[in-house]
C-alpha cells in the first residue's frame, strides 16, 4: 500500500471515529472516566493507571472517591487502604494521590510540565519534570509506584515508551470529540505517540515503522512519519490505529 493509500485510510478513520459516540459503554476507554471531570489532575490518574484489560481499568477508576485530591493526607490513606490495582498495592495508589494533591497545593500540572518543555519544545522533558516534583513531593518507592509514574527518561533507544504520560498529553492539548485540550501553550505538533500493543503492531503492518523494538525510539519514528501526513497534528492518528488493532480490521 502507498502513503497516499494509507493516509487514505487512515483519514477516513479518523473522521469515522471522532464522534461523541465513539467512547462509550460498548467501546470502553479510560478517556470516558476523565471526560466525566475535565480535571488535568484526575485525567491523569486515568492516564497512569491505563494499562490491562480495559474494562478492568475502567471499573478501578470509577471506584475511586477523586475528591479526596481535597482532603488531608490520614483521609487518603483511610479510604484508599482497600485500593489496589494489578501491579499497585493500595501504599502505591495512596502515594499517588498524596503527590498529586501536594502539587495542586502550591503549583499545576502543566506548570511544571512546561517548565520542563518549554526549554526545547521537548515533551519528554515535561514528563521528567512531572515525574521528579512527584517524587520530591511524596519521597516513595515501590516496585508498583515505579511502574505506575515511571523512571525519569534520558534515552530513547530501549528505554519505555511513556506510553501512558504520552496519552494524558494527547487528552490535554488536542480538541475534538476524542481529546479535551484542557492545556494550552504545548504545540501538537511536539507531542509524540502513545504507542502501545495495538498500534506498535497496525503501524508496523502498515510500514509505517520500521524498527523492531517496542520502545521510545519506536514512538519518535512513528511521529514522525506521521507528521508527512500532517505536520502540524500527526496524533490525530492515535486513536483510529490504536481502535484498528482493538477491533482487529483487516487491513
Amino acid at each position: 500500500m502507498s502513503d497516499i493509500d494509507i493516509k487514505k485510510l487512515l483519514d477516513l478513520e479518523v473522521a469515522k471515529r471522532n464522534c461523541e459516540g465513539e467512547v462509550c459503554e460498548e467501546r470502553l476507554d479510560p478517556i470516558m472516566v476523565a471526560h466525566r471531570y475535565k480535571d488535568p489532575t484526575i485525567s491523569l490518574i486515568c492516564a497512569l493507571f491505563a494499562y490491562g484489560n480495559v474494562k478492568q481499568i475502567v471499573k478501578f477508576l470509577n471506584s475511586l472517591d477523586f475528591s479526596l485530591l481535597q482532603k488531608s493526607d490520614d483521609e487518603i490513606r483511610e479510604v484508599l487502604k482497600g485500593h489496589y490495582y494489578r501491579f499497585q498495592k493500595s501504599e502505591d495508589v495512596i502515594a499517588l494521590f498524596i503527590a498529586l494533591k501536594r502539587l495542586s497545593e502550591t503549583t499545576t500540572l502543566q506548570e511544571v510540565f512546561k517548565s520542563g518543555y518549554e526549554k526545547n519544545r521537548s515533551v519528554i522533558d515535561g514528563i521528567n519534570s512531572l515525574i521528579k516534583t512527584l517524587h520530591v513531593l511524596y519521597p516513595y518507592s515501590s516496585m508498583g509506584y515505579n511502574f505506575l509514574i515511571s523512571q525519569v527518561t534520558l534515552k530513547t533507544k530501549g528505554a519505555g515508551a511513556l506510553k501512558r504520560w504520552m496519552m494524558f498529553l494527547r487528552w490535554m492539548v488536542r480538541e475534538d470529540n476524542i481529546d479535551m485540550g484542557l492545556w494550552s501553550g504545548v504545540d501538537k505538533a511536539d507531542l509524540i505517540i502513545p504507542l502501545d500493543t495495538h498500534t506498535f503492531n497496525v503501524s508496523k503492518k502498515l510500514g509505517l515503522l520500521n524498527r523492531k523494538s517496542y520502545d521510545l525510539e519506536a514512538a519518535i519514528e512513528l511521529t514522525c512519519k506521521l507528521k508527512e501526513f500532517d505536520k502540524d497534528d500527526p496524533l490525530k492518528y492515535d486513536f483510529a490505529l490504536y481502535r484498528i488493532g482493538q477491533e482487529k480490521l483487516a487491513l
